[in-house]
């Protein structure tokens, strides 16, 4: 897989910390790594973004950010309200395919959800995917509600022809609750092509090095981890975090 399309149930799921355990495993395995963000929201000028996080995590990727809106809103919105050019769909998909000739591996995050609109057209980051196209990783919550977030993510994949590959939490907590543990089994069959993953929470907080041991244990070999859902599944009665 060349290009992977990272999204989310919803906003605030922990997209970026993900795509930068994604991105810390790949470059630790020798490969060329780049991060795409097509739209930052609800960043001013001259503030870290998402590809900054990415690129502090993860020592040597190439990161872009191609537009950026101040108000923290979908980019369609973000754009019309200040005033700003909107994001052109096509510029994400010659911008990726132009860094897959000289990347072994390039990770393209979204805004928010998989049809959040990109543009005043409705083109959204599913459009992106099938352009491409590419498989979509799927990040999810870990509380109650996130089944059902999941699987209308899932369905919105499968009516488009999209390749799943995978659910990860994005933020596991070291004291998940009884929806949480029970969340853990349920995952797997919302039909995003199974659980890959969880990071535990604060992950993003870490240093480089940290970051990438906790990305290591905490995402599945499909992802080049170690992560064992089956393992974890095992350990609910000792409290200890899903990625440990």
């Amino acid at each position: 897989m060349s290009v992977l399309v990272v999204t989310g149930t919803g906003t605030e799921v922990g997209k970026t910390v993900v795509t930068a355990a994604v991105a810390a495993l790949a470059r630790d395995a020798g490969q060329r790594v780049a991060v795409v963000k097509p739209a930052q929201t609800g960043v001013g000028s001259g503030e870290p973004g998402d590809a900054d996080e990415v690129a502090r995590l993860v020592p040597g990727v190439t990161a872009v950010e191609l537009v950026r809106y101040p108000d923290p809103l979908a980019p369609a919105t973000a754009a019309a309200r200040c005033g700003a050019a909107p994001l052109d769909a096509g510029r994400v998909v010659d911008t990726v395919n132009e860094l897959d000739r000289d990347h072994d591996l390039v990770l393209v995050e979204g805004a928010g959800g998989l049809l959040v609109r990109l543009n005043r057209e409705g083109r959204t980051l599913a459009d992106v995917a099938m352009d491409l196209p590419a498989p979509v990783l799927v990040v999810a919550r870990p509380d109650l509600g996130t089944l059902n977030a999941t699987a209308l993510t899932a369905e919105a994949l499968r009516a488009r022809g999209l390749a799943p590959a995978g659910v990860v939490v994005g933020a596991w907590p070291g004291r998940p609750d009884l929806a949480m543990r029970c969340n853990l089994t349920d995952l797997p069959t919302m039909g995003a092509g199974g659980l890959v993953g969880a990071l535990p929470e604060g992950s993003g907080r870490l240093t480089a090095p940290e970051f990438a041991a906790v990305a290591r244990r905490s995402l599945a070999p499909s992802l080049g981890g170690t992560w064992d859902a089956a393992a974890v599944v095992a350990r609910w009665s000792t409290g200890a975090p899903a990625g440990a």
